[in-house]
């Protein structure tokens, strides 16, 4: 965003307009100690061209934005091609919010009418929404659709899946009354989900799952008679995977941030949601149709807006109140652009690069496999050494990989996540595995 300064006159009348006498004031509920960190940055009298340089000056001692990226667990460093920003850039797009006004917004819900379609061909389900917040409020929202259609107030959850959507989960379903209960995963890092109770709404499971593992999801629907399967998925491994909807999955969520998203410091991202046409009425978010108006000529409109802006509050299936439209249109912009045939190729470059990585890190001494089952594009190592160490050394070696802490949420002792997409060239592979070794 450019800079776009404010003269001592704008700020005073907009303080007056609020209710504040100083800037001090309007921030005075942040919690001392962190003001006393805050420095200013003194650009005070200064053209926009000496502030951007100077921002530039600051932007550039980001080390971490020189490293190679190693990281995963649910945000990846994909490749964006240059034609989504270009298309997210237009002014028909960029300033869209909510079409109120189908007469004026075509543009905006055709764009979610393809990206529902999108998502429907991606996931193998009827129906999908036009969006959410993210996967991990997408997940909550489909525990809270399954306990409306069943009722029971009880809801299995594998105990692999992403610790961050376990959080947000496990808040919604708190507030909403509703008991979680944990499934154990095997040795393979897949859920066994042979051990999940009875008399539950649903079944939720994560495949890939938080350690990269593709979960099995053949014959898993049956086993849990009328309960619904709820599937989070990592999108762009449909590319290669049967999608969710051909094992009998009832709801379908994901993070879609890997399909034209940047990773962004953490965001925004786009929550995907597909379901069965039977649960149309129980669907949160929005949906957009297509018909013809009085001229016989195609138009689109909204068909489905079951939130709390539109209906009466108590009849709301959920109080999301936007829809993330532009990461939805990233997302259509991507998935048109390269079609089946780019995703699958996309797919299988991120399957063999992290197996290249993963075959050579395990010839070292002292690193192997922490899960045997099958992975896409993201496995955990358990090195012999403190994982700490180990991602010092790679750190060091200018890649940067997470934090152990969070596989320690999941039970996972010592453990290093490690995420290879197709930006990665063999060069870096082989200077991570060197940095491994001890080499540099």
């Amino acid at each position: 965003m450019r800079y776009l300064p404010n003269a001592d006159a704008d700020r005073r009348h907009m303080l007056r307009a609020i209710g504040r006498a100083s800037v001090d004031e309007l921030f005075s509920d942040i919690p001392r100690d962190v003001l006393a960190a805050y420095r200013p940055l003194d650009l005070a009298s200064r053209s926009e061209l000496e502030v951007l340089d100077e921002l530039t000056r600051y932007a550039e001692t980001n080390e971490a934005a020189k490293r190679v990226s190693l990281l995963g667990g649910g945000i990846y460093d994909h490749y964006v091609p240059r034609l989504v920003g270009h298309i997210l850039g237009r002014s028909e797009f960029y300033t869209a919010y909510t079409p109120y006004q189908p007469e004026i917004s075509q543009g905006t819900l055709t764009a979610m009418f393809e990206f529902q379609t999108l998502i429907c061909e991606l996931t193998g389900m009827e129906i999908a929404n036009a969006s959410m917040y993210d996967g991990a409020t997408a997940l909550a929202e489909a525990v809270l659709m399954a306990d409306r259609i069943r009722k029971r107030r009880r809801v299995a959850v594998a105990g692999n899946v992403l610790p961050q959507f376990r959080r947000v989960l496990d808040t919604y379903a708190w507030a909403a009354g509703i008991e979680l209960l944990d499934v154990p995963f095997a040795s393979s890092g897949r859920c066994a989900w042979d051990r999940a109770p009875n008399d539950i709404s649903a079944l939720v499971i994560q495949s890939p799952n938080a350690f990269g593992v593709i979960e099995s999801l053949d014959g898993l629907k049956k086993q849990l008679g009328d309960a619904l399967l709820i599937v989070a998925t990592y999108p762009l491994a449909l590319g290669l995977l049967a999608p969710p909807g051909a094992f009998g999955a009832d709801v379908v969520v994901g993070e879609g941030q890997c399909l034209g998203l940047p990773m962004g410091f953490g965001g925004p991202l786009l929550g995907i949601f597909a379901t069965r046409m039977e649960f149309l009425r129980q669907l949160p978010g929005r949906v957009a149709g297509r018909t013809v108006d009085a001229d016989g000529k195609v138009g689109y409109t909204m068909a489905a807006q079951t939130r709390e802006q539109h209906i009466r509050r108590e009849r709301a299936t959920s109080n999301i109140c936007t829809n993330s439209a532009l990461c939805a249109l990233a997302a259509t912009v991507y998935l048109a652009s390269i079609g089946a045939d780019g995703l699958r190729h996309v797919a299988e470059l991120n399957l063999a690069k992290a197996h290249y990585l993963a075959d050579q890190v395990t010839r070292l001494r002292g690193f192997a496999l922490a899960f045997d089952g099958p992975f896409f594009n993201e496995f955990v190592l358990r090195p012999t050494e403190a994982a700490g160490v180990v991602r010092r050394r790679l750190a060091d070696a200018g890649f940067l990989v997470e934090d152990s802490a969070e596989l320690e949420e999941l039970g996972v002792k010592n453990g290093l996540r490690i995420a290879v997409t197709e930006r990665r060239s063999k060069a870096e592979l082989d200077c991570a595995v060197a940095a491994l070794g001890g080499k540099r």
